[in-house]
């Protein structure tokens, strides 16, 4: 059972090369992956395509084919915050001019992508939203409040759903609507009026600076995690991908009643759709101790089983149903340039489906209360949240499952080669969406390392941004070369990877040392990640963890509440004060 400690009261690149990206998606025999949430969602999906192209060839089949890609495509897309829906091909470029594209970061600088892993391999962040906006008669209609129609919309549902780069897990982290946070500078893509940068914001009020690319600005500067896309959904896609699938399972504790949501619900399991499971992802007051903290371990359980509910069989067949569904929900829309298309949505299912639910983990921001605000808001809980945030950005398992190492030693690396013969290349990435970034770090640690006795450091003035100061290097026998540079400058070997995307050893001084040529010792010691100089296995995962730790030690901390996708058991626990 899902359970919060709770708050009381209202929880009131542009530039960037397209990677590869979204959710899964399910499928018509075998099982899929594909997720949605209430106003968020994100879904995996392991299984093969029954179809044949010969098949399609013939008369008789255009029809099935048709169908598999309509329901690939919006499962696919649905795995966006609250599901989208199928299309057909035939009708390809009509849908694509339905679904509404804004730049993707509107800050003033982003993140640098994520490193590639040994084997080239890049992991992918999607921003979920989900908007409670009025702007259709449609949402009107669902979300009442008719004279809010005017009103810019709020992203009241925010997740970041995180594919490993080697596609074996996926990891998902909510962040409390009523989270304070800083919402940095961000100019709006259409008019260019310029919102400055403001300390303890409500993180849902950052869609009204300008659009999704402010919130995806806001995400990156809380949690040092690059976005590379974002999808926003309103009411009336939540709806519409309920219906699609023929509803929900879900479970309560005890009969609900919240007459704010309009939910209302018998104890026991339900199967939800249509409106009733828009009330469910809106509810607040009805679950846990009435917090926005409740309304967050609800929508994770309605995801995780439509997740299941996917994967299980479920099928969208009549032609009709799903133009309908397509129409109505690429319309709901909006989505990043880079992922404007049908086939970029389809292409991004088609990517991720192999993460298995078992491997898919949901968690909610460790969070405070507000010492400013207590009954209303909450703050990022120091330790706890860093964290979580930091195992995503070093692409480390939520569920500690990653592999472990063979009880056998590794094999002896290579001595590292004489100071003066390794070449290093020296980058400033301090810089972050609030702090520019600290002057001359580049050429102060290249300038430090040749005293070191590395004669071929050099310092490279290209921009770079990023959270984690790292070392990196393109052939496995350079892993000495580069430990050698960590030791030189008291990094931690977990800030030594390898990646074949750099052409020699690359050292980012991140914005974790912004001062001084030795680097901190707490920064170093909160260190995760990094690269074991074990031999990947097939899929190119690494066989052990840069500590040569268990990995289970490298796990979501229990504040995030994690809750794994595989979980069919979980029931969402009624607040006493709205039972019946």
């Amino acid at each position: 059972m899902r359970q919060s400690s709770g708050v009381r009261g209202e929880k009131s690149r542009d530039a960037r090369e397209s990677a590869p990206e979204q959710k899964g998606v399910p499928e018509q025999s075998t099982p899929k992956t594909a997720g949605a949430e209430g106003s968020g969602g994100a879904a995996k999906d392991t299984g093969t395509d029954t179809g044949t192209e010969a098949g399609d060839a013939k008369g008789g089949a255009p029809r099935r084919r048709i169908g598999r890609i309509a329901r690939w495509t919006a499962l696919g897309v649905a795995v966006t915050v609250l599901g989208v829906s199928g299309v057909g091909y035939f009708y390809y470029q009509h849908l694509n001019d339905n679904i509404r594209k804004n730049k993707l970061n509107l800050g003033d600088k982003q993140l640098d992508r994520s490193v590639a892993n040994a084997a080239g391999q890049r992991p992918l962040n999607i921003l979920l939203l989900g908007s409670d906006s009025r702007g259709s008669k449609e949402n009107q209609e669902l979300g009442g409040a008719r004279d809010d129609a005017d009103r810019p919309p709020l992203a009241d549902v925010q997740m970041l759903v995180h594919v490993s780069a080697d596609r074996s897990n996926m990891s998902v982290i909510s962040v409390p609507r009523d989270t304070r946070v800083t919402i940095p500078k961000c100019t709006d893509p259409d008019t260019g009026k310029v919102y400055k940068s403001t300390d303890r914001q409500i993180i849902n009020t950052s869609l009204v600076n300008g659009g999704p690319g402010c919130t995806v600005a806001t995400w990156e500067e809380l949690t040092g995690i690059p976005v590379d896309h974002f999808m926003m959904i309103d009411f009336s896609g939540v709806v519409n991908m309920a219906d699609a699938v023929g509803g929900v399972p879900v479970c309560v504790d005890a009969n609900v009643r919240d007459d704010k949501s309009g939910l209302r619900l018998t104890k026991g399991s339900h199967t939800i759709k249509g409106k009733q499971a828009l009330q469910w992802l809106r509810t607040r007051h009805g679950f846990e101790d009435g917090s926005d903290i409740g309304r967050t371990h609800a929508q994770h359980m309605y995801m995780n089983a439509m997740v299941r509910q996917l994967k299980s069989g479920t099928k969208l067949s009549d032609p009709g149903q799903l133009t309908d569904l397509a129409e109505a929900a690429t319309k709901a829309l909006t989505v990043d340039k880079d992922l404007g298309s049908v086939k970029e949505l389809y292409d991004l299912a088609d990517d991720i489906k192999r993460v298995p639910s078992g491997r898919i983990t949901m968690t909610t921001m460790p969070w405070t209360t507000d010492p400013q605000n207590p009954d209303a808001h909450v703050i990022p809980k120091p330790g706890d949240a860093d964290k979580l945030f930091a195992l995503v950005r070093n692409d480390i398992a939520l569920d500690g499952k990653d592999k472990k190492k063979d009880d056998k030693s590794p094999a002896p690396t290579a001595p590292p080669a004489r100071k003066n013969d390794i070449a290093i290349t020296v980058f400033n990435g301090t810089g972050t969406a609030v702090e520019p970034p600290a002057t001359g770090r580049g050429s102060d640690i290249a300038a430090f390392l040749v005293k070191q006795g590395f004669a071929k450091a050099t310092a490279d003035s290209t921009p770079r941004a990023q959270v984690d100061t790292t070392i990196t290097y393109p052939r496995a026998g350079q892993r000495a070369d580069a430990l050698a540079v960590a030791k030189a400058l008291g990094l931690p070997d977990a800030a030594v990877r390898h990646s074949p995307e750099v052409r020699q050893i690359t050292l980012v001084v991140g914005g974790d040392w912004r001062t001084g040529t030795a680097y901190p010792a707490d920064a170093a010691a909160g260190a995760v990640g990094g690269d074991t100089g074990a031999t990947p296995d097939a899929s190119g995962s690494p066989s052990a963890t840069p500590s040569g730790k268990p990995t289970g030690e490298n796990k979501a901390p229990e504040s995030s509440d994690p809750l794994n996708g595989a979980d069919a058991s979980a029931c969402m626990k009624v607040n006493t004060a709205n039972r019946f």
